[in-house]
């Protein structure tokens, strides 16, 4: 078939074209954000999960609906070696300065952004990533002084107010957030505290790994009182048949009940995997319906993608001790897999391998679902890691 009306769209963040199975968490935060507005209290959202449930496709659609709904929004994505204060503060500046032209609130959103003026240039040799332009003068002692704990309250608490009289909200959405240092998450969750006991409306709309959750943990104890933590997982059997049959369907394309069951298993119900496999059954098949035997040839197709980009970008930034490890987990199944047992297969002591598991943890590789298992934080990874190292030589 044409590839070019190909409705599929595997990538890195590309929108699906119907992103089905996610309504109700989009009503709860749109839910919460509404209160928030209103001055009543809610609870900030961190969704996890493994990669390629659509987190962050996910993350930009809640932000279109918030603000459809006259939400202001700010949107960073937390990479490795970045600063929270060097990814917030141009981000918090273009959001007071659309605050600074509702007339209400205007002398709130010019204090607001004295105060990030005073926020950059106090913190600028703590965190040389701070690039932000002033507008205006810092005002002494408004966020100034150095601490981001202490600092990062204050500018909330300055934006807070400017979005409460302009009669919305700030909601930050921000992905990624497991690679935020812990002292800074810390300094994240104190400043919401700290709107959130004064009823101003800020709220955090967050998204990362598994591990994200025991990381907000560590770093304030009372953050699962501030947050939800919803888990975001394969998508239902129906929602997975939906996220195939319905965009070939609004085409005049059918797919055989056996063929979409084939890529329902295939897919283990992964929403980025789906995509992979929709796009390539397309390309393989000469015509409507799509059928089992197209499927069959298209899976070819999509695992060979996904080893050449979605599996290889994160097998290549891994040390080759990295890799043994990932390996011997591979060698058990998909997991999770005791710590020990993994030791194990490659004849070393659990306390060894200590350094290496941490190190795969910090580059989110893999995540302890409870204490003394491991798991992969991608989905399908133990098949990659077969494929890739094969035989038993890398046990040596």
């Amino acid at each position: 078939m044409d590839p070019v009306q190909n409705p599929f769209a595997p990538g890195a963040g590309a929108p699906p074209p119907d992103l089905a199975g996610r309504d109700d968490l989009r009503e709860t935060v749109r839910v919460a954000l509404g209160r928030t507005r209103l001055g009543r209290p809610t609870k900030s959202v961190l969704m996890v999960g493994l990669r390629g449930v659509g987190k962050t496709v996910l993350l930009d659609r809640m932000r279109d609906d918030a603000e459809s709904d006259g939400i202001h929004t700010i949107r960073i994505e937390a990479p490795e070696g970045r600063s929270l204060p060097g990814m917030l503060a141009p981000q918090l500046r273009l959001a007071l300065l659309r605050l600074s032209r509702h007339e209400q609130a205007k002398d709130l959103a010019k204090r607001g952004l004295r105060a990030l003026a005073g926020f950059a240039k106090a913190l600028k040799i703590r965190y040389q990533d701070i690039e932000v332009g002033f507008d205006f003068d810092p005002e002494p002692g408004l966020a100034d002084n150095g601490d981001l704990e202490h600092d990062l309250q204050a500018l909330f608490e300055a934006t807070g107010e400017a979005a409460q009289k302009a009669g919305t909200a700030l909601a930050i959405f921000v992905d990624e957030l497991q690679y935020v240092e812990e002292a800074q998450l810390a300094a994240l969750i104190t400043a919401l505290h700290r709107v959130a006991q004064r009823t101003l409306p800020v709220v955090l709309v967050g998204a990362g790994l598994p591990q994200l959750r025991g990381r907000m943990g560590d770093a304030k104890s009372y953050a699962e009182r501030l947050f939800d933590f919803p888990e975001i997982g394969p998508l239902s059997l129906v929602a997975a048949a939906v996220a195939i049959g319905k965009p070939l369907q609004d085409l005049g394309v059918g797919i055989n009940d056996d063929a979409l069951q084939l890529i329902v298993e295939r897919t283990e119900r992964y929403p980025y995997f789906l995509q992979e496999w929709g796009k390539a059954a397309w390309d393989v098949a000469d015509g409507s319906p799509i059928t089992k035997a197209d499927v069959e040839r298209a899976s070819i197709e999509a695992i060979a993608a996904l080893d050449e980009s979605f599996f290889r970008v994160r097998f290549d930034r891994l040390t080759l001790a990295e890799r043994r490890y990932l390996r011997a987990m591979a060698e058990l199944g998909p997991g999770p897999h005791r710590t020990g047992d993994i030791a194990e297969v490659i004849h070393k002591k659990s306390t060894a391998m200590g350094p290496v598991r941490a190190s795969l943890i910090a580059k989110g590789m893999i995540f302890s679902p409870i204490h003394g298992d491991t798991a992969f934080t991608v989905p399908l990874f133990d098949s990659f890691m077969r494929r890739s190292i094969p035989g038993d030589d890398w046990r040596a």
